[in-house]
């Protein structure tokens, strides 16, 4: 069964603020609460009983919480983190920015049906009516679907106010704790939405607001699951904006269902990057379009990714069928529009490079201290960004180009060598600037310049073949 989306108040005491690697007695209730919803949202193993077995591993799940939900990261239960984890949230596990469910089921038509099964009584039906229609429209104004209403027989979105059970084995429980949940797209009861009518239905933030969590839920009907943008309406907690009037959806939001069905003027079928200065109407991002070009291009663990806008890319170097993420979906802290990227794979560490800024990921985790000025390597400071980066893993040399020109930087002693920049031109004759990326990969060098790819020999010190950039992804 696919997942199933509910909103859930965990009531946890005030006074269960000890740091999880302390040693803790196997009868204390308080660490059952805080396993279970280490279980229900973090995929912590359940046959972890022992307190001895479990505190490193409840420490490092305690520390991913806390990453995931924008907290200081000290796998401690503070004050900070208990209060987050007593707020009202989704009962779907936490991973990601914007994220769709497993397999990324969406709707295979654009027009949808929904249908009130059975209302609420805390508001007039007129008021449910509207505030579900205007929950729709919030998405229905950023893709090509459509939405409209019927009153008999069975919809795509069958909406309903139910207590307790309620027939899909998930029953609620009572005023408070669980608001609602909503199933993904797919037959019968997939694409449903429950709300529990044990809750104070209200039109305002006095109660618990219909259209906030109808929006919510409704993201979920289309496909979409957890964001780890506090600022995106599908972020697991329940906090609506004071004013209603002022909601509006966030860049990740959209990116996340745009990703599923476009913009309201693209195909469904293909998937769009939205750009900063148009983001209503983005241009659709195809692997195969052979005017691509990449941002840069990095190696990772036996792994290749290209990034491209707020996209990337990532293809084992033996396998046929690349994936396509958002960046932020990995690393929430990196920007978009990267400069350039290399891997040091020797110590499982990993460059990003925008502007005059660079970020360190080391075992796939963006490190603290981090970002950190382009001088601290020794750059000049005529120098305002890289445009491409590679690391010579046998000479323990990085190569930073700029424009027709290029460094040289020494991986042992960590500074620039003398006698740089040289012209690229000198020292890899055929490589047209400006380089945008560089990978090194069966003992050649591959400098990509917009939708060309020159695959470079550097023991014959010659150009070998001229490619197209997304050759690497199988087109």
């Amino acid at each position: 069964m696919k997942s199933l989306a509910i909103l859930v108040l965990l009531c946890l005491p005030a006074c269960l603020t000890f740091p999880l690697d302390r040693a803790v007695k196997e009868e204390d209730p308080n660490m059952d609460l805080v396993q279970q919803y280490l279980e229900n949202y973090y995929n912590h193993a359940k046959d972890v009983k022992r307190a001895a077995r479990r505190k490193d591993s409840d420490f490092k799940k305690v520390q991913e919480m806390q990453k995931f939900l924008g907290l200081e990261v000290t796998g401690k239960l503070d004050s900070n983190t208990l209060e987050v984890m007593a707020k009202p949230r989704c009962g779907v596990p936490d991973v990601g920015q914007f994220t769709t469910f497993r397999g990324s089921p969406k709707w295979g038509k654009t027009h949808l049906t929904y249908r009130i099964v059975k209302y609420t009584q805390d508001l007039p039906r007129n008021a449910v009516d509207s505030a579900i229609e205007k929950a729709l429209k919030v998405w229905e104004d950023v893709t090509p679907l459509t939405f409209s209403r019927v009153h008999e027989g069975e919809a795509d979105i069958m909406i309903s106010f139910a207590v307790k059970e309620h027939g899909d084995f998930v029953p609620f429980d009572g005023p408070g704790k669980a608001l609602a949940h909503a199933y993904p797209p797919g037959p019968g009861i997939h694409g449903d939405a429950h709300f529990d009518d044990d809750e104070r239905w209200t039109e305002d933030t006095s109660g618990t607001n219909l259209f906030f969590v109808a929006a919510h839920e409704f993201g979920h009907s289309l496909g979409l699951s957890h964001s780890a943008n506090p600022d995106a309406l599908m972020y697991p907690v329940y906090n609506p904006l004071t004013d209603l009037d002022q909601f509006r959806l966030s860049q990740d939001d959209v990116s996340g269902i745009q990703y599923l069905y476009g913009s309201p003027s693209s195909s469904p079928e293909d998937p769009v990057v939205p750009t900063e200065s148009t983001p209503a109407r983005p241009r659709t991002l195809n692997r195969c379009d052979p005017a691509l070009s990449f941002d840069a291009a990095s190696t990772l663990r036996g792994e290749m990714l290209f990034f491209k806008d707020r996209y990337f890319w990532r293809r084992p170097l033996w396998n046929f069928e690349p994936e396509f993420h958002l960046i932020s979906t990995f690393w929430p802290s990196l920007p978009s529009d990267l400069d350039a990227a290399y891997e040091i794979d020797s110590k499982d560490t990993t460059f990003i490079f925008k502007g005059n800024k660079f970020w360190v990921i080391r075992e796939l985790e963006v490190q603290a201290g981090y970002p950190r000025s382009i001088y601290t390597l020794g750059f000049p400071p005529n120098i305002s960004k890289i445009d491409a980066a590679v690391s010579d893993k046998e000479k323990k040399k990085t190569y930073f180009f700029v424009e027709e020109k290029y460094w040289r930087f020494d991986e042992i002693s960590q500074s620039l060598d003398q006698g740089f920049p040289r012209l690229i031109a000198d020292d890899f004759p055929g490589v047209k600037p400006k380089v945008d990326a560089v990978l090194q990969a069966f003992g050649f060098f591959y400098f990509f310049s917009g939708s060309r790819q020159f695959e470079f020999d550097p023991n014959a010190r010659m150009v070998t073949r001229l490619l197209r950039s997304n050759s690497w992804l199988y087109c």
